[in-house]
């Protein structure tokens, strides 16, 4: 972090371990003074909001392995014995099921508003870029939980998304052979993606760690895209910050504890309440709806080879976001043209969502093709032009004057 305050603590103890370790003015130059620009909206939020869920998986997924074994002919009974003989089992396995649906939630309107207000431009590249490295990190992480129950659709998600790697040149069936431990998907992919999810949840919190101090080095952006220009456009992070981002906090679990006692499988799929059986291939197998977009641009290109490279390259072109956009503006606030090809992406990735839920045939396959074609064209050719002919509106000087005109 950026160096520690010169409070002084009372306490002698505290004081004691202050003068050998600085931790305590740490944290409080980082998460009680730390200068917050005053026009931060509850879309700000949802990154608490995200690393609260982290906490919860991590929680929950370190006491659902002390009752789950890893091995095809007793994983699926072993989630049976969690639901039905462990104390609060059930309550523990829908926290945790609901809870890899609720961070994605939060992280993907995380993203967006980095999106919308222009969270990647200077100078907070990196920050963006450990961001993407997290979303990509969660996605290998929810693959790899998924598969573990050791249902059908657990089994069959694993056949599908591991064979994609047989697509590359050369070192594909290597990969797949290594992903596999074998020649077909069984014991030992089970152990590897067990290991493996239990592993990376702490690489998540080591990216976290590195994300939140990259933003206390750069600070945070906020609604009007306008660089902190005096005193009077910051307050301390606490008490201002950290309350409004524990009633947001709040505000999110009640609707995901909703979920979890009232509808725990709505965002599953029931296929998977029956045992895996590699003889039994399910009619349509869909992944998790967090993965569905990426889902559709593999399915809409014809070339095996060609949609694994589109559905990579669709979360490997975030990285390159900050160049791309060539726009001297940070916020869609003033730019108009902006503003609406934003909303008309957002449209987009939904419409992908919705297509990759259904069969990869008809009408449906022509959509996915089109929306996946202004998925990139929004990065490689809307962004770099906009930046050279939008006119932007009259932009305030100040943070401050932003907050005043409009109350």
């Amino acid at each position: 972090m950026s160096g520690h305050a010169s409070y002084e603590f009372k306490n002698p103890v505290v004081r004691w371990i202050e003068e050998r370790l600085p931790i305590f003015s740490t944290i409080r130059a980082q998460a009680v003074d730390f200068p917050t620009p005053r026009n931060l909206n509850y879309w700000w939020t949802f990154g608490g909001i995200a690393a609260t869920m982290l906490v919860v998986q991590i929680l929950t997924g370190i006491v659902l392995v002390m009752h789950y074994t890893p091995h095809v002919s007793m994983a699926f009974d072993s989630v049976e014995h969690i639901m039905r003989d462990v104390n609060y089992g059930w309550l523990l396995r829908w926290l945790h099921a609901n809870g890899a649906s609720f961070f994605f939630i939060a992280v993907y309107i995380h993203i967006f508003r980095g999106l919308y207000y222009g969270s990647y431009k200077a100078p907070r590249e990196v920050l963006w870029m450990i961001g993407v490295l997290i979303f990509i990190a969660m996605m290998a992480t929810a693959f790899m939980g998924y598969v573990l129950p050791w249902g059908q659709m657990s089994y069959w998600g694993a056949v599908v998304i591991t064979n994609l790697f047989s697509a590359f040149p050369i070192i594909g069936e290597t990969i797949v052979q290594w992903l596999w431990g074998g020649f077909s998907v069984g014991n030992p992919t089970l152990q590897r993606f067990f290991s493996l999810h239990y592993l990376l949840p702490f690489v998540l919190a080591a990216l976290v760690f590195l994300h939140i101090w990259a933003l206390h080095v750069v600070g945070n952006n906020n609604p009007d895209g306008i660089d902190v220009k005096s005193e009077e456009d910051t307050l301390p992070f606490h008490p201002y910050y950290t309350m409004k981002d524990l009633y947001a906090i709040l505000v999110f679990f009640l609707v995901y504890l909703g979920f979890v006692f009232y509808s725990p499988w709505y965002l599953g799929h029931s296929i998977n309440f029956a045992p895996a059986n590699p003889l039994s291939t399910p009619a349509h197998i869909v992944p998790e709806w967090y993965f569905l977009p990426q889902y559709a641009m593999l399915r809409a290109i014809p070339d095996k080879l060609g949609g694994v490279l589109v559905m990579f390259s669709s979360l490997i072109i975030l990285l390159f976001l900050p160049w791309l956009d060539t726009s001297k503006v940070r916020s869609n606030r003033y730019r108009p043209l902006g503003k609406i090809f934003f909303w008309l992406f957002v449209i987009t990735c939904l419409t992908l969502g919705i297509a990759g839920s259904q069969p990869a045939e008809g009408a449906w396959l022509t959509v996915a093709r089109i929306a996946t074609a202004f998925y990139f064209a929004y990065f490689l050719v809307i962004l770099p032009l906009l930046g050279k002919i939008e006119r932007p509106k009259p932009m305030p000087a100040s943070i401050t004057e932003a907050v005043l005109s409009r109350h």
